[in-house]
């Protein structure tokens, strides 16, 4: 049986949520480089619409899941930041 110290049990969360802190930062960027792709796409109306609502539905829930690892106030710069940056990207 292997012997660990309190601080190697104490940052055992931390890393993991670093990692769960990483994948939704990567799934937001994810979902907003679609959302991107949707407004300059051939899809139209109702279609190009529900398409985009998805996206932003998601990254919500995303951003959701974020705030409780950083709170609700970094999330949301999380958010504001990515979507500029990917907003602003060459098509």
């Amino acid at each position: 049986m292997e012997h660990r110290t309190l601080s190697s049990w104490m940052e055992e969360p931390f890393e993991m949520h670093q990692s769960e802190v990483a994948l939704l930062h990567q799934q937001i960027e994810l979902q907003l480089e679609a959302m991107r792709r949707g407004m300059s796409g051939f899809a139209t109306g109702k279609a190009r619409h529900a398409f985009i609502r998805a996206q932003m539905d998601r990254v919500g829930e995303c951003q959701d899941a974020l705030a409780t690892y950083v709170g609700e106030g970094v999330a949301n710069q999380v958010i504001c930041s990515l979507y500029v940056e990917v907003m602003e990207r060459e098509q």
